[in-house]
């Protein structure tokens, strides 16, 4: 059966996830932005979440993914704190000023990882050269890949995703996401060959706020801070039902 990862910004998106029936999650926090670090504690607390291994994305701030050494040092010690907690892996990313891999950060970072499982995340995405890229990958020890075959969603990207999975040829895992759901996530599988797939499969959640002080926003204004998305039980269900 394939596997199913859901990315969960809260423990309460953690357990959906695993009731839902996913075998991963993808911890992260911001997801606005694309998921940046999470907290020390809400690691701590989603490693409390039996039946479902956990990644944990290294990403200090939203936007691209050059990185100064600041930032790599940043990584490196949140790496420490997820191996302490005892996470079950890792997702980094990084790229050069030309939109290369940055090998040099990324082998840092996995050296750091001391043997926690490695995802390069959708930084893959934004290279100028993804199979140069996933080739650099596979050299520096990656375990996989989190991808759309570079277009707005892994359903438009299915021809590139393909070519990457024939290309891996079992060397590195090719997770094709981004836009998944269970109305397509069975198609997306067939079409590329790949065995493992990402998702969200989040909801509006409805503040419990009784209270509520209009025209004050705490971030963007034009955003709703009285609701949030979480993962859904069902949607994940469906997608491993579709999958399975």
């Amino acid at each position: 059966m394939p596997i199913l990862e859901i990315c969960a910004g809260s423990v309460e998106s953690a357990l959906a996830a695993r009731d839902g029936g996913a075998q991963r999650i993808e911890l992260c926090a911001a997801l606005e932005v694309g998921g940046v670090t999470p907290s020390a504690g809400l690691i701590a607390e989603a490693r409390k979440v039996e039946g479902i291994t956990l990644n944990v994305i290294i990403r200090p701030r939203g936007g691209d993914f050059l990185y100064n050494e600041y930032e790599a040092a940043c990584m490196e010690q949140d790496i420490h704190t997820c191996k302490q907690l005892g996470v079950d892996g890792v997702v980094i990313g990084a790229l050069t000023a030309d939109g290369d891999i940055d090998t040099a950060l990324c082998k840092r970072l996995i050296t750091a990882a001391d043997g926690m499982s490695v995802t390069f995340h959708r930084a893959f995405d934004m290279c100028r050269d993804p199979k140069a890229a996933l080739e650099e990958l596979i050299t520096i020890g990656c375990d996989r890949v989190l991808t759309s075959g570079q277009a707005a969603t892994a359903q438009a990207g299915i021809p590139l995703l393909k070519e990457l999975v024939e290309q891996a040829d079992g060397r590195i895992i090719i997770m094709p996401g981004c836009g998944v759901n269970s109305g397509n996530a069975s198609a997306i599988l067939q079409a590329t060959g790949a065995n493992e797939i990402h998702a969200s499969a989040r909801k509006i959640v409805g503040s419990g706020m009784k209270f509520r002080h209009s025209g004050v926003s705490m971030g963007n204004p034009d955003s709703d801070e009285y609701a949030r998305k979480e993962t859904c039980e069902e949607e994940v269900k469906r997608i491993v039902e579709a999958i399975s």
